[in-house]
């Protein structure tokens, strides 16, 4: 057993290269050699993911505000505090903040033999998350 006590964990800006707006990441466990990733990801207003895939899916649980998740060629859909939203392994999607308001979630996910656990594409476009309002 191990206790990872939050002065061992990190917390860092979430890259521009997967995001738009603020972000910070919370590692919450990346277990070796189970695979397991969570982190704990809070989104100022408007900030979100870049669009990408999860090669073995991705689980997000809404902990505080307000937030959207789309998927590729559907309507964005809001989720709350409590809501816990299954991403199947390959659907390219992505996630964030809604406009005015700060969300934080829990995205939990796990990587393939190959160490692979996401495969960002591009960025989600002001345009792109205007029309998903």
């Amino acid at each position: 057993m191990k206790i990872l006590t939050s002065e061992m964990r990190g917390c860092r800006h979430g890259p521009e290269e997967w995001f738009t707006g603020t972000v910070w990441l919370d590692e919450v466990v990346i277990a070796e050699p189970a695979r397991m990733k969570a982190f704990r990801v809070s989104f100022e207003p408007g900030a979100r993911t870049a669009w990408h895939t999860h090669p073995l899916g991705q689980a997000l649980h809404v902990l505080a505000g307000v937030g959207l998740v789309q998927l590729q060629g559907q309507p964005a859909q809001t989720i709350r505090p409590g809501d816990t939203v299954w991403i199947e392994p390959g659907e390219v999607h992505w996630h964030g903040a809604a406009p005015g308001h700060t969300m934080v979630h829990l995205a939990m996910q796990v990587a393939d033999a190959a160490g692979i656990d996401v495969a960002w594409l591009a960025h989600v476009s002001d345009q792109e998350y205007a029309a998903s309002l």
